[in-house]
């Protein structure tokens, strides 16, 4: 009677799996992981996305890749983006976060306030931020004198560089912010009140104690920015649109320029899985990093 009991416990736990864990997991498989193998497929045909036939071509579109300039200077200008918007974007959320997890008034509705950016999808916030670059900027610069302001920020490459900068920088922050919270949150306020007694400075306590309590907050806020600048697309083809002359074009704009507008499936597959490997290099290089420097409480 025990060994029927427990074949129908067992029984049991495996349809509470199948019930609640797989419709997760079958739209997981069908929209996830399916197309990235067939992805991974057609990197290696020469599939124009149209046709029904295509052709077994090997590594060619891989060697075509490595020789085409304009997607490693994509490549570069993302991973300079990314550089920039990392380090801006969790810096900007760590200090909201350590001033806001203080006593402070109305902290509820400026975290609130800062976190509202990220709601506003890319393309909108792109269009958005548009308008203010081409209309709103050059007059407040003309009017304090401030030329920077005042600049034609869509006409170079670099400008276009710093606007889009600035926009993921400030739409993320907050984001960054909530989590970094999360983390301030669970440090013990016991060894902030020991080191104080001990008269440790508040800097000393922010570096040597807070810092290090928090990094597995630190781990998660640099492994999403990371991840998310790097597959950035819908704010780049909104707010530069790859202008100037596809100056300004992250590499997933290429990806994408060269697999639909240009109807080669085959070569753009292989463009975005040189891209996958870099992503998952850089993130989990930085996962490392972060996670030895982390410490238990």
């Amino acid at each position: 009677m025990r060994k029927k009991g427990s074949i129908k416990k067992r029984t049991l736990q495996v349809l509470d799996y199948i019930i609640f864990m797989g419709p997760a997991l079958l739209m997981f498989v069908v929209l996830c992981l399916t197309p990235f193998f067939q992805q991974i497929w057609y990197s290696f045909t020469d599939w124009n996305g149209i046709k029904t036939t295509y052709n077994f071509v090997g590594i060619q579109n891989y060697i075509k890749v490595f020789n085409e300039s304009k997607y490693w200077s994509s490549m570069l200008f993302t991973l300079r983006f990314a550089f920039f918007v990392t380090l801006f974007s969790n810096f900007i959320g760590f200090v909201w976060a350590y001033g806001l997890s203080k006593n402070v008034p109305m902290r509820n509705f400026m975290r609130a306030g800062f976190y509202m950016p990220k709601i506003v999808g890319g393309v909108i916030l792109g269009f958005v931020w548009r308008f203010i670059f081409q209309n709103l900027f050059p007059v407040i610069g003309n009017m304090t004198g401030i030329s920077w302001l005042a600049q034609t920020w869509f006409s170079t490459a670099e400008s276009s560089f710093w606007a889009l900068v600035i926009v993921m920088s400030w739409s993320s922050a907050g984001y960054m912010m909530i989590i970094y919270l999360a983390g301030l949150t669970s440090v013990s306020e016991d060894y902030i009140e020991a080191a104080t007694v001990d008269g440790a400075p508040p800097l000393f306590i922010l570096v040597k104690i807070i810092i290090p309590l928090i990094m597995p907050s630190v781990t998660q806020g640099l492994f999403l920015s990371i991840v998310n600048c790097l597959r950035m697309y819908d704010l780049n083809i909104s707010l530069t649109n790859g202008n100037p002359f596809r100056l300004s074009e992250a590499v997933t704009m290429n990806v994408y320029q060269t697999a639909f507008a240009s109807n080669k499936m085959g070569f753009g597959s292989a463009k975005a899985m040189i891209l996958v490997l870099v992503i998952a290099t850089i993130s989990l290089i930085q996962v490392v990093i972060t996670s030895r420097r982390e410490v238990q409480q």
